[in-house]
């Protein structure tokens, strides 16, 4: 915008203007950012809490504990495994279409699924097509957000201000545990509201219904932003890629898979702490689900305090090297998790679980700028997208499959070993990297 151009009225939806001169149209881009994101969240963590809790005996009842426990877990993963390909998708319509269409579209996919395993009568009503459905319902939900945080993530990137990029791209970072903190304070609700029969019979379907609701709010907010500057400069220019998955691996082959391996720590130590670690100590420990549930909440206040101050510092001193030492952090954090669980007193759990998730905001603050500043415009979508959750596809999807394996035919400690490998590999491939604090979103 030129020095003599009007200035963007607040009340209006965020256009074209320069964010610097409409902070009321920023905050309305960061709000739209975390709704949105929080939401999609909810509605897949409520799926994982779900997992550890009951979903075993709804919808795999013949299975011993053991067994229903990986069944559960795998269709937990079988969304991880579509969020690569929900990511190529909607990154390439964000890439040519617009950031906003597709975000629509991936809240309505998230949202509806959702709400349908809510619906889905179980095991003893359809037999083995219930956790065939369920399995479905899952690819769906991966495939939704598969394409949530790519495009969250640019919404906030793509209007920031260059000096402010990590401030605001924290918007759509702490709608995960904004997510998660409604998924587990729905499920404590349900869980101490109604006794254990009520809750394992329909309690646990309410989390998933509220979606419904959700959705409706999210897709009102995000109805009401318009599209990033950065991407409108490129369709006036007619830049836009045919193919900007090919072309981002065309361009940025190291960011690509070296930003999977580097986000992967993120996923391992959520999901572990989150997933695992939520029927670990329920099931072996016998700590009771409620307080676990409220232990799992301290972790998660933890989580957001850290992803906002990280990712507010990472204007000032950069995101690499917070990076690294939240990766750092993360390999000697894997060592002594489950030590600290098996003590069973509630101050050393909570300190067990707020450290994993400590180590998971150090990183995933400054990652919602640092890993859209690895791409180019054309294929930002495409590119963040679909590295950030192909490190969902080895972190989140196989950790806890690995460390349920490890600790059931060796002891909890190996799995805290393996956490421990997985957050040294995310090591290396952030030092494998650039900074990009200082990058000109349009020159990269």
């Amino acid at each position: 915008m030129s020095p003599s151009a009007p200035r963007a009225s607040a009340s209006a939806p965020a256009d074209g203007t320069q964010p610097a001169e409409s902070p009321k149209g920023m905050r309305r881009i960061a709000t739209a950012s975390f709704i949105g994101t929080a939401i999609e969240f909810y509605d897949y963590y409520i799926y994982g809490t779900a997992a550890a809790l009951v979903l075993n005996e709804a919808f795999f009842p013949d299975l011993s504990e053991t067994a229903g426990t990986l069944a559960t877990l795998s269709t937990f993963a079988v969304g991880f495994a579509a969020r690569p390909l929900g990511a190529a998708i909607f990154g390439h319509y964000g890439d040519r279409v617009g950031r906003k269409a597709v975000l629509v579209v991936s809240l309505l996919m998230m949202g509806i699924s959702t709400g349908l395993i809510g619906l889905l009568p179980g095991y003893d009503t359809l037999g083995i097509a219930a956790p065939i459905l369920l399995v479905l319902l899952r690819v769906v939900q991966g495939l939704g957000l598969g394409g949530e945080w790519g495009g969250a993530a640019l919404l906030a990137v793509e209007h920031a201000p260059k000096k402010k990029r990590g401030l605001y791209a924290a918007a759509p970072q702490l709608g995960s545990p904004a997510g998660y903190f409604a998924a587990t304070v729905t499920f404590l609700l349900m869980s101490a509201l109604l006794d254990d029969d009520a809750f394992e019979s329909w309690g646990w379907r309410i989390p998933f219904l509220i979606s419904f609701v959700l959705v409706a709010v999210g897709l009102v907010i995000r109805l009401r932003i318009a599209e990033t500057p950065a991407f409108e400069k490129v369709t006036k220019e007619r830049e836009t890629a045919k193919a900007p998955l090919a072309e981002a691996f065309r361009r940025h082959p190291k960011e690509m898979l070296l930003g999977a391996g580097m986000i992967t720590v993120v996923y391992v130590m959520f999901y572990t702490a989150a997933t695992y670690c939520m029927t670990y100590t329920t099931d072996t420990l016998g700590i009771p689900k409620n307080d676990m549930l409220a232990l799992t909440l301290v972790a998660v206040a933890v989580l957001a305090i850290s992803t906002y101050l990280v990712a507010r510092w990472s204007d000032r001193v950069g995101r690499r090297k917070l990076i690294i030492g939240g990766a750092a952090f993360g390999v000697v954090w894997g060592a002594v998790l489950f030590p600290l669980l098996d003590t069973e007193n509630y101050v050393l759990v909570a300190v067990a679980l707020s450290g994993a998730l400590l180590c998971m905001g150090i990183i995933y603050g400054p990652a919602g700028a640092y890993m859209p500043e690895l791409f180019g415009t054309k294929m930002r979508y495409s590119g963040a997208g679909f590295s950030y959750n192909l490190g969902g596809v080895l972190g989140g999807a196989a950790a806890p499959l690995i460390v349920t394996a490890l600790a059931e035919n060796y002891s909890p400690s190996v799995g805290g070993w393996f956490m421990s490998a997985m957050a040294l590999l995310s090591l290396v491939c952030i030092l494998a990297l650039p900074e990009t604090k200082e990058r000109e979103l349009d020159e990269v």
